[in-house]
């Protein structure tokens, strides 16, 4: 064992996590999925997500794929044995990208909840406190913290899109990009003591991948990360370095790969185990050995969400927020 990773693991004793049960800790349970109704091409997000595509289908087309493809993945879910807990969208203001509600939002195991500061203007009408105010129904809410207005200074950290949380040893990942603001990402892993790790990471075209889930995700005991994407051979060996001294085998995605959403999967909790959800496009683009290697960890469930992930630009994980609120 490394000196970086003695260091992680005494980091994890003092603050009474248990290396060796802390399933519960980083697959969640429970997930909150946001079923869209006026899903669409983004205008606003397509400025720096090269991943959407406009459609040539009509509106009407799009909006019925999307939301047959979002019930289809909340079936597999629950039939997967995950507790999902479903709000719909609000009719207005019109909100495309409401099926992706891990970017406003983020729920923490001692109750807290942070709004997140998001890039595009009609992205931020998806924050709701009503559905903060359901979920204290039957989870403790201690704290809400709003980041929103940094959106006054043009700074944006767009929730567990912009961050990749290794829950297990307390550290954060996130790369630069225009929706990522690392002085915001430093602030928040300050108040959640985790220890910040940022890089830059580039696409197929030489532009910043514009969050970091995209590239890289963390589960128990593995990380899939497309190194090939960042540039920098000193950030690309400190990045690894950090990934393995936190008990991770590195799986390697190719920039190819990355493009057909390989890096964003969430490993979640289901019936029969830990479950790693993944678009099929995904899936089909990982060789037999990552398969395999991933195999070890999770069982692989890929969900077909094809309109949602060309047109949105976002894929199975940005579908999924996390509820590691304590129940009441």
């Amino acid at each position: 064992m490394g000196i970086l990773q003695l260091l992680l693991y005494s980091g994890m004793a003092a603050r009474g996590i248990d290396f060796e049960h802390n399933r519960v800790v980083h697959e969640p349970s429970t997930i909150m999925l946001v079923r869209p109704r006026n899903f669409g091409y983004n205008l606003q997000t397509a400025e720096n997500n090269v991943f959407q595509e406009k459609p040539s289908d009509t509106l009407e087309d799009v909006r019925n794929r999307a939301q047959n493809e979002f019930d289809t993945m909340k079936r597999i879910l629950e039939e997967e044995g995950v507790n999902v807990i479903v709000f719909n969208d609000t009719v207005a203001p019109a909100k495309p990208d409401a099926v992706f509600p891990n970017n406003w939002v983020s729920f923490h195991p001692d109750g807290r909840v942070i709004l997140y500061p998001m890039f595009a203007p009609n992205r931020r009408f998806e924050r709701r406190h009503d559905i903060i105010e359901s979920l204290a129904k039957n989870f403790s809410v201690t704290e809400i913290i709003d980041l929103s207005h940094y959106e006054k200074e043009n700074r944006f950290l767009e929730g567990t899109g912009s961050i990749v949380f290794d829950h297990k040893v307390h550290v954060a990942y996130a790369c630069r990009s225009p929706r990522t603001d690392v002085g915001i990402f430093a602030k928040v892993c300050s108040m959640l003591d985790y220890e910040p790790v940022h890089f830059n990471s580039v696409d197929h075209g030489g532009q910043p991948v514009y969050h970091t889930n995209v590239m890289m995700c963390i589960g128990t005991g593995f990380a899939v990360i497309c190194l090939d994407s960042i540039t920098d051979a000193e950030e690309k060996g400190m990045v690894r370095k950090s990934l393995e001294a936190g008990g991770n085998e590195v799986v390697p995605i190719s920039v190819s790969q990355l493009s057909h959403f390989a890096g964003n999967m969430l490993p979640v909790r289901g019936r029969t185990g830990d479950l790693l959800v993944l678009s099929q496009a995904a899936f089909n683009s990982l060789t037999p050995v990552q398969k395999n290697t991933l195999s070890r960890y999770c069982r692989l469930v890929p969900v077909p969400i094809g309109t949602i992930e060309t047109v949105g630009g976002g894929s199975a994980r940005c579908m999924m927020a996390e509820v590691f609120l304590p129940p009441r």
